[in-house]
């Protein structure tokens, strides 16, 4: 069985979940399969059952740049399913990638399945990043998943999100779970990272793009009523004014710390590892692979109770849930697990236990090959 993945990101072009759960899954299918990725990028890999190619837009356009940028997204997709595609399956993911997968079907009579990582109806603020050209990407996604001879839902949300936005059947929608690399993600006492930006105190984590989704803005304003210090880790904003306005509102917070650029993965595993408690205090997250990553290092977790991170966090056993919005909430909590560090350490035990048994990649990609094998039969 040959498979070919369609997707914006893939290594070293990853700036979020979908590219860091391409990754991960065809580090494992491809184990189980032949796998080949096409991309946005300059990748290049041809090996027996592993190929990857990066395609780029055409000349670049003129017009309104948000625009622009929609439109540019649509001609890298042309040039991907120019290049013959002689796959069993193709598998679109996220709404970069949709239009690829929806003329890949009808040009090569493959069966398409799509992956849903969000969906644009419940994203409204990426009209800021897009412009009218939200309007394309919406367009797009809901021509990818109607006509998909499957879809992928990250969580059992995102599959209820999925039927009440769209016109599929629940039979068409699978639910199969992100994943973490337990061998690389875990525990680490090292500390390079933390001289490198001058991290001597206790402090609370935030790991994630600099997006509104994110919820960045509360934990800014809970900041000033949390007993420790608060490492902001992002990276890839959305756009230069979202980013502009994160760093106004972090201005005259003396126990912030914001890295503000993309890091090396061992970089986030020994800041996960040492910090406190991680925060996650996003308004929309169809699943929160950062959570993954914090519970797989043994942290215990704040976040909202949002989407798939229902799925993922366990209130009481691997951290708490907070309302979404709610800085006075989210310190409280944040607090709770600073000042109890036997419960602090009993929540960070409790997540290992938990991703090590519900979401090893390994699991998944067999879950995403039985998956395949049922379309084809």
């Amino acid at each position: 069985m040959k498979v070919t993945m369609i997707a914006r990101e893939f290594p070293p072009n990853v700036y979020g979940g979908a590219g860091v759960h391409l990754r991960y899954l065809v580090q494992e299918l491809k184990k189980l399969m032949s796998v080949e990725v096409r991309c946005f990028g300059e990748q290049n890999i041809n090996e027996k059952n592993f190929k990857v190619k990066g395609y780029h837009a055409w000349e670049p356009l003129r017009g309104d740049p948000k625009i622009s940028k929609a439109l540019q997204t649509l001609s890298v997709d042309l040039s991907i399913v120019n290049d013959v595609i002689d796959s069993d399956i193709v598998h679109a993911h996220a709404w970069y990638a949709s239009f690829a997968g929806h003329l890949a079907k009808m040009l090569y009579d493959i069966p398409l399945i799509v992956t849903c990582h969000s969906l644009e109806p419940l994203r409204p603020w990426k009209e800021e990043q897009l412009g009218s050209g939200y309007k394309l990407s919406s367009w797009v996604e809901k021509l990818a998943i109607e006509s998909a001879d499957r879809i992928v839902a990250v969580s059992n949300t995102m599959k209820n999100d999925i039927l009440k936005l769209f016109d599929v059947s629940p039979e068409k929608i699978a639910v199969i779970h992100n994943g973490i690399d337990l061998n690389k993600w875990k525990e680490t006492k090292t500390d390079f990272t933390l001289k490198e930006y001058g991290i001597k105190d206790e402090y609370v984590l935030f790991v994630g793009r600099t997006t509104k989704q994110k919820g960045m803005i509360y934990l800014i304003k809970a900041a000033k009523d949390i007993k420790a210090n608060v490492v902001f880790c992002t990276s890839a904003p959305d756009t230069k004014e979202v980013e502009d306005e994160i760093r106004e509102k972090m201005k005259g917070i003396k126990n912030t710390l914001w890295i503000n650029r993309l890091l090396k993965e061992e970089q986030y595993i020994e800041l996960y590892s040492n910090a406190s408690v991680f925060a996650c205090p996003s308004i929309y997250e169809p699943f929160g692979i950062i959570n993954l990553e914090a519970m797989a290092c043994k942290t215990p977790v704040v976040a909202s109770a949002v989407g798939g991170i229902k799925e993922v966090v366990v209130e009481g056993e691997t951290g708490f849930f907070v309302e979404p919005a709610n800085p006075e909430q989210l310190a409280e909590k944040i607090n709770i697990l600073l000042k109890d560090k036997a419960l602090a350490k009993k929540f960070g035990e409790n997540g290992r236990k938990r991703v090590e048994k519900y979401f090893d990649w390994k699991m998944i990609a067999k879950q995403t090959k039985n998956l395949y094998e049922g379309i084809m039969c």
